[in-house]
C-alpha cells in the first residue's frame, strides 16, 4: 500500500510539472537606432546609408540583426519560451521588423507585429512583437505625442495594443519618451507631458473595464525615481501599499539597490522601465499576476551577459554598442533590455 501511495505522489507529481503553465515573459528593448540600407527622402537617415559617415551597409545591417537575435533569443532560453511579447524602439520601419523576426532561431516564434510611422524626424519608431498563440489581439493605435504650447514638436509615437491572455484583457502601451537633448531640467517638460498622456491612456482603459490589466513600457528617459515617472505617471515601488487604480513600477527597487540598464558619465541610469496597474502588480482581478524570477526578491529584470558589455575604451562596463562615434563596434545596444514575469 505505501508503494502504491508513492507511486501515486510520483505521477501525480510528474503530471502537474508537465503541464504546469509556464509565466509569461514580457520584454522591452531599446534596439539603438536599427535602421536599414535604403535611402528615405522623408527621414533624417542619412548617416544610416553606405555614403554616410558611419558607412552603414549590409554586412553591418546583418550583423546587427543577428545580435539582436542572439540577445532576445537567450532571452527566451531563460524560460524555455519565447517572450510573449516584445515592445521595442529605435526601429526605422516595419522592414527591420520583419527581418528580425525572420531570422534563424526568432522565426520559430512565429512573431506578429504592430507597428505605425511616427513623425518622428530621425524616423525611428516604437513597436510591438506578439506570439498569437499567447496574446490574442484584438486591437491597436498609435497616439500623437501631445506637448501642451509646442503643436508643432514631433517625436516618437505611443503605440497601444489590446487583447487578451488566457482569457484576461490585456493593454499594452509601448513609448520613447523625448530625449534629455539641451539638459535634463530644460527638457524635464516634455516628458513629464509623455507621462500625463500615458496616464490618461491608462486611466480611461481602466475606467472602460477595470479588469483590464495595464502594462506600460519603454526608454523614458528618466530614472524610475524621476518626477516624471512618480508624480506625473503615478508610479509605485511598494507592491504592498497599492491600492485600486494605482499603478507599480518594480524597476524603482532596481534602481536604488545599484542596478541600471545604460552608462552615463561614470554612473548608471534606469531609464528603461516595466510598469503594470495594481490588478496585475496584486491579482486582485483574474489569475495573472506578476512574479518573480526564480531567485530573485525583484519583481522587475534586467538582462546582460558578459558578450553584451564593452571589455575597453571610453565605455567600459556598459553596454555593448553598435557605434562609437563612426567606428562599428559590432555590438549590441547601448541599452540593456528589461522584462518581466507573469503568470498564475
Amino acid at each position: 500500500m505505501k508503494k502504491l501511495f508513492l507511486a501515486v505522489v510520483f505521477v501525480t507529481g510528474l503530471l502537474i510539472t508537465c503541464f504546469a503553465q509556464k509565466p509569461h515573459m514580457v520584454v522591452f528593448y531599446n534596439l539603438e537606432n536599427l535602421f536599414d540600407t535604403i535611402n528615405d527622402p522623408d527621414k533624417w537617415d542619412d548617416e544610416f546609408l553606405p555614403s554616410g559617415d558611419k558607412k552603414w551597409n549590409s554586412v553591418k545591417y546583418q550583423k546587427k540583426q543577428s545580435n539582436m537575435e542572439r540577445v532576445l533569443f537567450d532571452m527566451a532560453l531563460l524560460q524555455k519560451n519565447f517572450p510573449a511579447v516584445i515592445g521595442v524602439s529605435e526601429i526605422e520601419n516595419r522592414l527591420v521588423l520583419e527581418d528580425l523576426i525572420a531570422q534563424p532561431k526568432l522565426a520559430h516564434g512565429n512573431y506578429r507585429i504592430v507597428h505605425y510611422d511616427s513623425p518622428d524626424r530621425r524616423g525611428v519608431d516604437c513597436a510591438f512583437f506578439y506570439r498569437p498563440d499567447v496574446f490574442k489581439l484584438e486591437g491597436s493605435k498609435a497616439h500623437k505625442f501631445e506637448m501642451p504650447g509646442m503643436p508643432n514638436f514631433y517625436t516618437r509615437d505611443l503605440v497601444t495594443m489590446w487583447g487578451t491572455i488566457d482569457g484576461e484583457p490585456f493593454f499594452f502601451l509601448v513609448s520613447h519618451w523625448p530625449s534629455r537633448l539641451g539638459g535634463k531640467e530644460a527638457s524635464d517638460p516634455k516628458r513629464e507631458a509623455a507621462a500625463a498622456q500615458c496616464r490618461r491612456i491608462a486611466d480611461s482603459v481602466r475606467m472602460a473595464n477595470p479588469a483590464t490589466k495595464v502594462v506600460i513600457m519603454g526608454d523614458l528617459n528618466d530614472d524610475a525615481t524621476d518626477k516624471s515617472i512618480t508624480e506625473v505617471l503615478g508610479a509605485k515601488g511598494n507592491i504592498k501599499k497599492l491600492v485600486d487604480g494605482d499603478l507599480y513600477n518594480p524597476y524603482i527597487d532596481l534602481l536604488k539597490a545599484g542596478y541600471g540598464t545604460l552608462g552615463y558619465r561614470d554612473s548608471w541610469n534606469l531609464f528603461d522601465n516595466i510598469i503594470v496597474s495594481e490588478n496585475l502588480a496584486t491579482g486582485s482581478t483574474g489569475n495573472l499576476k506578476l512574479q518573480r524570477a526564480k531567485g530573485s526578491k525583484f519583481y522587475g529584470n534586467i538582462f546582460s551577459t558578459p558578450y553584451m558589455i564593452q571589455r575597453e575604451g571610453q565605455y567600459k562596463n556598459y553596454p555593448l554598442r553598435t557605434f562609437v562615434g563612426s567606428n562599428f563596434q559590432n555590438g549590441f545596444s547601448d541599452h540593456f533590455p528589461v522584462y518581466i514575469y507573469i503568470g498564475k
